[in-house]
């Protein structure tokens, strides 16, 4: 339904084409198959772009949608998957949720499921995904992925495409921010 509102396509995900100059990008070798050299100074959070002192209301990845105690919350500008967020630990650098205190990983997780809830209502996905990796920006942050009921993927994990990916048109994304924070 929200697929189509966007002329969007459902049934086709490309799998992932990383080329080596995007793994060196992130200090790793295509075919090492190693972390980068630095991760541990990573992990600490060295040149971490997450830890930035502002708090932008929007960059190049997407529109922020909450703005709260313990996360910001952006819903994504690329197509990938509609209603894809991410939220993001503010606070001290932090890159696993074991880091936390008990009262900031309880706000934190709060405010994660106030976000999915309202793009649950905005979306209406069929299920809601949330991921916290950090294998490539080891800072604690959590993706918010709706699943449709014309997933590519029903079931399973779906593909996180690398590379280029399409960007949502502009009015649409912010239509959509304006109606997700309504919710929040």
């Amino acid at each position: 339904m929200h697929c189509e509102r966007y002329g969007l396509r459902r049934n086709v995900v490309k799998p992932p084409q990383t080329s080596a100059h995007e793994c060196l990008a992130h200090g790793r070798s295509k075919t090492s198959g190693t972390w980068p050299s630095d991760w541990t100074e990573r992990l600490r959070g060295k040149d971490c772009p997450m830890c930035a002192p502002d708090r932008p209301d929007e960059d190049e990845h997407g529109i922020r949608i909450r703005a709260g105690r313990y996360s910001d919350a952006y819903l994504q500008r690329t197509t990938w998957q509609l209603g894809y967020t991410v939220v993001i630990w503010r606070g001290r650098h932090v890159a696993e949720p074991t880091e936390l205190s008990d009262e900031e990983a309880g706000g934190y997780w709060l405010e994660i499921l106030q976000v999915a809830a309202a793009l649950q209502r905005h979306y209406q996905p069929v299920k809601m995904n949330y991921q916290t990796l950090g294998n490539a920006v080891p800072h604690l942050h959590t993706h918010l992925v709706p699943r449709f009921a014309q997933d590519p993927a029903p079931g399973r994990p779906l593909p996180f495409p690398e590379g280029e990916r399409p960007k949502l048109p502009e009015e649409a994304l912010r239509r959509d921010a304006l109606a997700v924070r309504s919710l929040l």
